[in-house]
């Protein structure tokens, strides 16, 4: 075992001036841990922040709802406000990880939890996102569950939370404390970074920053949502391919709105923006629904284990949308309008 120090943050100051210096926050810590005992992760000093104040979930009078980034991920997921107007984040939360796991992962860990990829968790492996300039062996080796968009010759591993895709179509907005105190915020679309020459950098956080918490906007009046994961088996799996959309039908069938955020796809929460701009307007045919996502994968770079996994999601777009607009009850429809129906089972993957 390496020995590291450990002490209790009193205030979000402390806090920051201690991981300023090189220790690491910790909350859950059900992927931190993991990692430590792997060697991987590998923290001079551990600052547990815990007893800061930023447990709570505040719904607001305009419908949105700031969560607290120590906010467990199984109280979120039971919170009736949470399950009555964001059902897509509560279906997202209970398709991750196992109860157990549910009960100790944190708001703002899940966001920072770290990929899967097996040459990212096996030290005696190269990994660029692990040791800079060592490569990227995934690429021509076990790369099936790996990111087929926003990679790059450096890195070709996926961003695994099943938390983040919901929030990334919910036009999340992470709230941040730099180490100098003040604020800031981002929003969730530009807080993971791809991977370019640097992969070892994923978020925008800066040396000392904690992530307080993540705001949600109001949903869009009339708004139905979901999201639904594809993974080899029904527990405890991270996702193939996931979708988060949230959609408003106009009076026609039109989509008047549409979102769309994928998982398992990507360096990161994936928002379809280009599908996004090719449906919105327009009536959701099974056949628009094939061409948008098709134009959404137009930039991928798919490696021969992994290709399938364009077509999963071209398919997994247009079951999900045409089941939120009453258009294909084939798909996989429970019979709900989407906004409030039943929330998924047992999960798998994502963790914080």
């Amino acid at each position: 075992m390496r020995p590291f120090a450990y002490e209790r943050a009193t205030d979000p100051a402390a806090a920051a001036a201690t991981a300023r210096g090189g220790a690491v926050f910790l909350a859950g810590g059900t992927n931190l841990v993991d990692l430590m005992k792997l060697g991987v992760a590998r923290p001079a000093a551990l600052v547990d922040v815990t007893g800061l104040p930023y447990d709570r979930i505040e719904h607001r009078p305009d419908g949105s709802v700031l969560i607290g980034a120590l906010v467990r991920n199984s109280d979120l997921a039971g919170d009736r406000g949470v399950r009555e107007r964001f059902p897509a984040l509560a279906q997202a939360l209970l398709s991750g990880a196992s109860g157990q796991l549910r009960s100790m992962a944190t708001t703002g860990g899940n966001l920072l939890q770290r990929t899967r990829c097996l040459y990212f968790q096996d030290v005696t492996k190269p990994c660029n996102k692990r040791d800079p300039g060592t490569g990227c062996p995934a690429i021509h080796g076990a790369h099936r569950d790996l990111a087929v968009i926003g990679t790059s010759d450096a890195c070709v591993a996926t961003q695994p939370s099943d938390m983040a895709v919901a929030m990334a179509a919910l036009d999340a907005v992470v709230h941040l404390r730099p180490a100098a105190g003040g604020g800031r915020k981002v929003p969730l679309d530009d807080f993971h970074l791809l991977p370019g020459d640097t992969p070892e950098r994923e978020t925008v956080l800066e040396p000392g920053e904690l992530i307080t918490g993540v705001e949600l906007p109001p949903p869009p009046p009339g708004a139905v949502m979901r999201y639904r994961k594809v993974r080899d088996r029904w527990s405890y799996a991270f996702a193939l391919v996931s979708v988060a959309a949230v959609a408003v039908a106009g009076s026609d069938g039109s989509l008047r709105e549409i979102r769309l955020a994928l998982g398992g796809v990507a360096p990161r929460p994936w928002r379809a923006r280009e599908a996004e701009r090719a449906l919105t307007g327009r009536v959701p045919t099974r056949e628009r629904l094939t061409a948008a996502a098709e134009a959404e994968f137009a930039t991928a770079r798919p490696l021969p284990g992994n290709e399938f996994k364009i077509g999963l999601a071209r398919d997994l777009i247009a079951a999900v949308v045409l089941d939120l607009m009453g258009g294909d009850r084939a798909a996989g429809s429970n019979g709900s309008n989407g906004s409030n129906g039943p929330v998924a089972g047992p999960g798998g993957g994502g963790r914080g």
